[in-house]
């Protein structure tokens, strides 16, 4: 697709998804949950699902770094309260401590408002299933509205998840058993490997809700999701969960994007949810303030953006994700995988 094609798609898809009405998906056949939505924040269709959540999701991982455990419940019940309705978390974040407590924060009434995600390393049923365990207790809840196969990141992982004995067998099951309602992955290392993990999907007959990948400013210079993945996704009518907005703040240390603005162009562009990583009040406030001055990006500002970035992004540099094996933890911890 070319780019100015794109874009205009883009931003149509983008400003489309605050109001219009999807199908429910054949592939999981759960009812949506009508949530609570304030004025303050945008509001989405999360692919065929017929859920409805908010655009901007609270990262999992940042809401477990805080040394007292009351800052971390109050910043995620300050978020719902003015208007976040979808919540990001893994198994392995944090050691568990991330799950702790949002589980602590979605007590007294605050579970029933929030689209609850976590994510599963393993890839095998057992390893699965005892994970998957594990994250109820933690979450404080019966059922997990969507689970995500964690950091598909290697050629392999399609075929291991998907396997006679594998994590979908498992999933699958679960969903069945009522304690999941809608199944997803992740990744960010390669569009490839999302790209295989769809093709994998299809010659199962499998259809997947969700899928989560990296999209950013620089992302559309090196190895990119936005252009590789994303037409493939929202063809099929899978749910786009944008994430590493900010790199882990790798890409706004190269002083190319302002926050705000990284945050506008990912609002522009027809994703779901921008899942990103907010630890503290100011933070808090940022994301809020982006959504209140949000107007989708013309085609000409989109391309100024990305005209500004290209260089800095070019080798990668900004995005270690894709680089390294900084943010694997399945990698230094193979035994999560099963």
């Amino acid at each position: 697709m070319e780019r100015r094609e794109f874009l205009k798609s883009a931003a149509a898809v983008g400003v489309a998804a605050t109001t219009s009405s999807v199908a429910q998906s054949p592939a999981s056949g759960a009812s949506p949950v009508k949530r609570p939505q304030s004025p303050d924040m945008i509001y989405r269709q999360l692919g065929t699902t017929g859920e409805t959540v908010s655009a901007i999701g609270l990262g999992g991982y940042h809401l477990g770094k805080q040394q007292n455990p009351s800052d971390s419940i109050q910043l995620t019940r300050a978020g719902i309260d003015r208007g976040i309705t979808f919540i990001d978390n893994c198994w392995d974040y944090n050691d568990g401590l991330s799950e702790v407590r949002v589980g602590q924060a979605l007590r007294d009434g605050y579970r029933q408002k929030v689209f609850l995600m976590t994510k599963m390393d393993g890839r095998t049923a057992t390893e699965y299933n005892k994970q998957l365990e594990q994250s109820l207790g933690r979450l404080q809840t019966d059922m997990i509205d969507l689970v995500q196969f964690h950091e598909v990141i290697r050629m392999e992982d399609p075929d291991r998840i998907f396997a006679p004995g594998g994590a979908m067998e498992a999933a699958i099951a679960a969903r069945q058993a009522g304690k999941i309602r809608y199944i997803g992955f992740t990744g960010h290392k390669d569009p490839l490997v999302h790209l295989r993990m769809l093709e994998v999907a299809q010659q199962h007959n499998f259809h997947f809700d969700t899928v989560q990948m990296p999209i950013n400013v620089m992302d559309a210079h090196f190895r990119s999701f936005t252009r590789n993945v994303m037409p493939v996704a929202l063809k099929q009518g899978i749910g786009v969960l944008a994430m590493k907005t900010f790199g882990d703040g790798f890409i706004l240390k190269s002083k190319t994007v302002e926050p705000i603005e990284a945050l506008h162009y990912g609002l522009t562009l027809p994703v779901s949810v921008i899942i990103t990583g907010i630890d503290s009040t100011p933070i808090l406030d940022q994301a809020f303030e982006a959504v209140r001055t949000f107007k989708p990006l013309t085609d000409a500002q989109v391309k100024t953006l990305l005209a500004r970035t290209q260089e800095a992004a070019a080798t990668g540099q900004f995005e270690p994700f894709k680089t390294s094996q900084h943010f694997d933890g399945t990698a230094a911890n193979p035994k999560w995988l099963g």
